[in-house]
């Protein structure tokens, strides 16, 4: 067996060194020798939904304000999975506010796949429920279009009945709403794109499962099934509720829930069926600081309900797995994770990687003849606190509980004036980042943190270093998870070799609604002046 694992894993990254598949040296799923284990991806794809196509596999999750949004993942398997597209590419409405919208925006998408046509329906709490379409999840998606406008819908899932009538599931967000923990259904035309009835209540779930959402919307059998979470991110579990008639009533039964595991709060995902007619549940659990991070359960059906994980005792709600026998899809598939590490040999920016907020397209050059990411600093907004009021942080997932993450990069500043700031930053309601800055005495590198960004607090320099301009510098950060803490140590070298800890360890925090996030930054002063200088990134590479 150990053979067998070693043989599979040296194939799959042999296939990714030639540009096939790209392997994770930190987190990979499957174990090579026909089991997974959970989370199949140790990383923050909240809410995930996912569908099929074909023999092919497609998922995508919550992005809140982070562009390009609602990233578009493939699989053969179920288990081993790759980026290949995002939905949104640039901006979401309004498209010329850039300001970070933290927690706002993609709320908790469905994805499906009707009549050779691909379509995702999400909610944004403060405008309402939104859809595009596309032929090809990799290629062009439509404009998305306001299907119904409302405050405070979210987490929405539409169903095309035999009939040709098309529903939209949906809960609502009490902070917009004023009321949640129920599910409403509407209809819609026959485009999907526009809804042609008011919402009507089907589910009341404030006695016996509060803050019930998250539903998402099938038919088998006769019976309209709504699979749904219930009891709250950290704690809850998932809810399956069925009717003959859309509109109900709807009866209501816990098909899985923590149990004796030791994986908190198994809810919320997409059912899907491979072609040799096996079950599938893809949930979330959260995390913490990780954020949601994305597991594969095994599914079946019993006497007209879903049993979801393993159903030791045989009460009809299953436990969440660690791990498992992987999906019977026909065939055998290599390793693939999505890409962290990243040469920027590309014209392009790679998909793992995020803005925080509506893209500007002049914060960077993707510079393929020099291989390099090339950040132009830009003004901080003239009311800045701290990093949390800037969207030009790149940023990407956190890929494991424990990992490196290194960067190498030269700094340009401008000669005009002082003030310029480039480097790595670990970003979340608190953060922590190595900064290299012009001040008027030359080049410092500093180990910065700032606790309780979203507040407005201000930033701290834990320790500094001088370095000598114009030359490459090389940027570290450890990460690594000490019980329900997730510790950061940052460290520099000046020729890659020996790394040097600089300033104190940092404790990683979370985002609004979004696992803390890793990556780089370039800014400058809020100042009335025509050009700055920019920072040059060589390369940022995820390690053990």
């Amino acid at each position: 067996m150990k053979s067998t694992f070693i043989s599979a894993l040296l194939l799959a990254i042999s296939l990714g060194a030639n540009g096939q598949n790209y392997v994770s040296k930190v987190w990979v799923a499957d174990q090579g020798n026909g089991t997974y284990k959970n989370p199949i991806l140790y990383a923050d794809y909240s809410d995930p939904d996912v569908c099929k196509a074909g023999s092919d596999y497609y998922m995508t999750s919550s992005s809140f304000n982070c562009l390009p949004g609602l990233q578009i993942l493939h699989s053969k398997d179920l288990v081993n999975w790759e980026i290949i597209n995002a939905a949104i590419p640039t901006a979401l409405d309004p498209v010329t506010d850039t300001n970070p919208q933290h927690g706002n925006r993609v709320w908790a998408p469905s994805i499906r796949f009707h009549n050779g046509e691909f379509y995702i329906f999400w909610g944004d709490p403060d405008q309402g429920v939104f859809m595009t379409h596309t032929s090809d999840p990799a290629g062009r998606w439509s404009k998305p279009v306001l299907v119904k406008a409302a405050k405070g819908i979210i987490d929405t899932t539409p169903l095309w009945d035999e009939d040709g009538r098309v529903y939209l599931v949906h809960a609502l967000a009490g902070s917009r709403a004023g009321l949640k923990s129920v599910i409403a259904i509407c209809e819609l035309n026959d485009k999907a794109d526009s809804a042609i009835t008011a919402s009507r209540i089907v589910f009341d779930g404030h006695e016996g499962n509060p803050t019930c959402e998250g539903p998402k919307l099938y038919k088998k059998d006769g019976y309209y099934y709504i699979f749904l979470p219930a009891g709250g991110v950290t704690f809850g579990w998932q809810l399956v509720l069925r009717s003959k008639n859309i509109y109900g009533p709807y009866e209501s039964k816990t098909v899985m829930s923590q149990g004796k595991t030791n994986i908190n709060g198994p809810h919320q995902g997409g059912w899907v069926t491979t072609d040799k007619g096996e079950d599938w549940f893809i949930n979330f659990q959260d995390k913490g600081a990780y954020g949601r991070v994305t597991h594969l359960q095994p599914m079946k059906w019993v006497n007209g309900w879903p049993v979801i994980g393993i159903d030791k005792d045989g009460d009809g709600c299953g436990e969440p797995v660690t791990s498992y026998k992987k999906p019977n899809v026909g065939a055998n598939y290599s390793i693939c994770t999505p890409k962290e590490s990243d040469e920027f040999n590309s014209n392009d920016m790679g998909e793992q990687w995020q803005w925080h907020g509506n893209i500007d397209e002049k914060w960077a050059f993707w510079d393929a003849s020099k291989g390099v990411a090339r950040l132009y600093s830009f003004p901080v907004p003239k009311n800045y606190k701290n990093l949390w009021d800037i969207s030009n942080l790149l940023l990407q997932k956190t890929p494991a509980p424990n990992f490196t993450a290194t960067t190498k990069l030269t700094f340009t500043p401008t000669t005009k004036y002082k003030g310029e700031r480039t480097g790595l930053v670990v970003m979340g309601m608190n953060y922590g980042t190595l900064a290299l800055e012009n001040r008027e005495d030359g080049i410092y590198l500093s180990q910065i943190s700032c606790i309780n960004a979203d507040k407005g607090e201000k930033e701290k320099e834990n320790a500094s270093v001088k370095i000598e301009n114009g030359k490459p510098v090389y940027l570290r950060v450890n990460f690594k998870s000490e019980g329900d803490k997730v510790m950061c140590n940052f460290s520099y070298s000046l020729d890659n070799k020996k790394f040097n800890k600089l300033g104190v360890p940092f404790q990683a925090r979370e985002g609004l609604w979004i696992g803390a996030k890793v990556g780089i930054f370039c800014t400058r002063p809020s100042i009335t002046i025509n050009d700055g200088g920019w920072s040059d990134f060589d390369w940022f590479r995820i390690d053990e």
